[in-house]
């Protein structure tokens, strides 16, 4: 069995980790639950789309016949008490440092869904690099018989990464949104071209965010491996593991971003 876990609100996105699961199991099993142990008080766990009757006319097209859409009370039928909490150098930089808990709502309603489930592979979207670093630590480490598979990441044709939230966009906002992959980009060319000055080359990528009306939370080049700064000491697990065709030390690199656009807060990464 194969196991896609969503939030609903189901783009093209969602639905290439369905068509890369059935290359690694059968059934494809897709849960849809807004989870909002990863929600933090300040953010849209209440405005979040939930579009269930499009989404499983969307999951027939796929032919993805199971679909797990369990409710709160199901999930959660007695207060969550006992969480996961990924390490602090993992789960607590990036997206962990400006969404304290997010990655203990993740861990925690992960671990439920894969005990509920009992799936062989997961597809997890490299989209959310971090996350899906975190979930094959999590799965590792706890000894799951659950392989955890990695998707790349799905693209509009201006580079634009698909993503739920960007329903949210302004129509002026959608058409500045690619901005933010353009810049990963651009740091791409400029490693390529020898430069090595990582700390100018993230305060040039932000100030070109800020000065197009972006309010960006970080722009970090890191190591694949362990998402470390390059040149770093290797931590305990230096290895190229995490994630497939990662290479380990500073071979192989990721920009990882997330910046305001508006009210829409939008993510994205590129490994080089």
């Amino acid at each position: 069995m194969a196991f896609v876990p969503t939030m609903g609100n189901l783009h093209e996105g969602h639905l290439s980790l369905m068509r890369l699961a059935r290359q690694h199991g059968d059934p494809v099993v897709t849960s849809i639950f807004v989870n909002r142990l990863q929600f933090g008080p300040n953010e849209d766990f209440d405005k979040y789309p939930r579009t269930m009757p499009a989404d499983i006319d969307k999951l027939q097209s796929e032919n993805v016949y199971v679909l797990f859409a369990p409710t709160e009370r199901d999930l959660y039928p007695e207060p969550q008490e006992y969480t996961i909490r990924p390490p602090g150098d993992l789960g607590d930089i990036l997206e962990g440092e400006f969404r304290p808990g997010f990655f203990e709502g993740v861990c925690t309603v992960v671990m439920k869904l894969f005990c509920c489930v009992n799936p062989r592979v997961a597809v997890f979207g490299k989209k959310d690099y971090q996350q899906l670093m975190i979930v094959r630590r999590l799965a590792k480490q706890f000894a799951l018989t659950t392989d955890i598979i990695a998707a790349e990441t799905v693209r509009q044709d201006d580079g634009l990464a698909l993503s739920s939230r960007n329903m949210y966009l302004s129509a002026a906002d959608r058409a500045e949104a690619p901005r933010l992959y353009a810049v990963l980009s651009d740091i791409k060319r400029r490693w390529a071209n020898g430069e090595r000055d990582i700390a100018g080359i993230e305060q040039h990528a932000r100030e070109t965010l800020i000065n197009a009306g972006w309010k960006p939370d970080y722009v970090s080049i890191r190591r694949q491996a362990d998402l470390r700064a390059p040149g770093t000491n290797a931590g305990v697990e230096d290895t190229a593991e995490s994630l497939p065709g990662s290479a380990s030390g500073d071979h192989g690199l990721v920009v990882l971003a997330a910046a305001k656009l508006g009210q829409t807060r939008l993510i994205d990464n590129l490994e080089f």
